[in-house]
């Protein structure tokens, strides 16, 4: 098995991708709020060590889809591969967040289990999506 090493430049265009995928779907999130979607009172210091670990989880799906789909992704970026592991990334909340914060496995304590899970799993494809507009983004920008 060969291990390929990233140049700086493909280093921070991963970052980038995995940042801006992650800002892609903060918005995303924001918009969703309106509908009433995670009202919860929030503990003191989460916000920024929220922020922060979804930030570092947006780069590390980043690095997880190069990691499968290989470095000539971030020159060439294809939206299925994006769109697949940004999908996929939906089993962190179903299977480590959800149930840490006492709602279940994908929710299943929740009266609204399978809006909430239609959520997550939107979200997720919003954030797959973002890693391929973004990279295609910064594909263009660098021509």
């Amino acid at each position: 098995m060969e291990v390929a090493f990233l140049s700086m430049e493909e280093l921070a265009r991963l970052v980038l991708i995995g940042v801006g995928a992650t800002a892609v779907t903060g918005v995303w999130s924001l918009v969703q709020k309106g509908s009433g979607i995670g009202k919860a009172d929030p503990l003191p210091a989460e916000r920024p060590l929220g922020w922060l670990i979804h930030y570092a989880l947006g780069i590390a799906f980043a690095a997880l889809l190069v990691g499968v789909t290989g470095v000539t992704w971030l020159h060439d970026p294809a939206w299925m591969p994006a769109l697949t592991v940004g999908t996929l990334t939906v089993v962190i909340p179903f299977f480590v967040m959800q149930p840490a914060m006492g709602v279940g496995i994908a929710a299943s304590r929740t009266p609204t289990a399978w809006t909430t899970r239609l959520h997550s799993l939107l979200t997720h494809a919003v954030f797959g999506s973002g890693l391929y507009l973004l990279a295609a983004l910064l594909g263009w920008v660098s021509q």
